[in-house]
């Protein structure tokens, strides 16, 4: 598989629950540079826990674009974020070894077509 393939699988997972891809990420290495979330499976479970008893969501809708060169991928996607704000998703991974050890992202709210200042859009 590959690091194309393993990024895209975790971010699937987070839609269906399958706990097959956290294989994927390193457990002793994953480091997380959203300040809201800590570092390890454990910090990425809390987080994902915390918008569950609250009713939030993190839904990865569409998959836009997937670049990978040398061991960084890159997805471009859309989805549901928090109360359920139609968003973009830019996550960038760091694999090591075939794993993922780092994960950067950017999580932004689109506004509805009626009030974009061109037509350039997210994607």
């Amino acid at each position: 598989m590959t690091n194309q393939e393993k990024a895209i699988a975790v971010l699937e997972s987070l839609n269906t629950g399958d706990p097959g891809p956290v294989a994927y990420i390193n457990p002793n290495k994953y480091l997380q540079h959203n300040s809201a979330v800590a570092d390890g499976l454990d910090g990425l479970g809390e987080a994902l826990q915390y918008f569950a008893e609250n009713g939030l969501v993190m839904e990865y809708d569409k998959v836009h674009m997937v670049l990978g060169q040398g061991n960084f991928v890159l997805t471009v996607s859309e989805g549901k974020f928090g109360a359920g704000d139609h968003v973009a998703y830019y996550d960038l991974f760091r694999l090591e070894e075939g794993q993922i050890v780092e994960h950067w992202d950017i999580i932004e709210t689109i506004p509805a077509r009626s009030e974009w200042k061109n037509e350039n859009g997210k994607f």
